[in-house]
């Protein structure tokens, strides 16, 4: 046995879970947190500034085929580049009043299914080395399902 995986062994579950949490502390406060508090600026500058109604007044066909306010369309816009930013935004609308409960589970599918997609791009797609033409595709399908995920949860809730 080598000196490492002695080392492994004779670890404690109470030292494991420490080491654990301080892998999760950092996760937070180096990413998640920085994405949510983003998303919650986003929202009220948008909202000060009127934007957030225009996206609204923009988006707000689309969004009714799948029984949501044109606001969720600032979620899925966020999700495309972070899915906690994407959380971020959803509560940041619930804040503001503009999304309720039954508009959070219609979007919390679409969240994940489409969430990231740029992020993915750069550390999955590009990494393999996933020729660009191939993009639109990819991101397509993923903006399908989304869109297919909240059409089926309308119905169910």
């Amino acid at each position: 046995m080598s000196k490492t995986a002695a080392t492994e062994q004779k670890k404690m579950i109470t030292d494991i879970f420490v080491e654990g949490a301080r892998k999760g502390w950092a996760i937070g406060t180096s990413s998640t947190i920085p994405n949510v508090m983003m998303a919650f600026i986003i929202i009220k500058a948008l909202t000060i500034t009127g934007a957030l109604d225009m996206l609204s007044s923009v988006f707000g066909p689309v969004m009714g085929v799948v029984g949501l306010p044109g606001e969720g369309a600032a979620v899925l816009m966020s999700a495309i580049m972070s899915m906690g930013g994407a959380v971020g935004v959803t509560v940041g609308l619930l804040s503001e009043g503009l999304l309720q409960a039954r508009d959070i589970a219609i979007l919390a599918p679409a969240i994940y299914l489409m969430g990231s997609t740029i992020q993915y791009a750069g550390r999955i797609l590009g990494v393999i080395g996933t020729e660009a033409r191939f993009y639109p595709v990819l991101f397509g399908i993923c903006f399908l399902n989304a869109f297919m995920a909240m059409f089926v949860m309308n119905i169910l809730v």
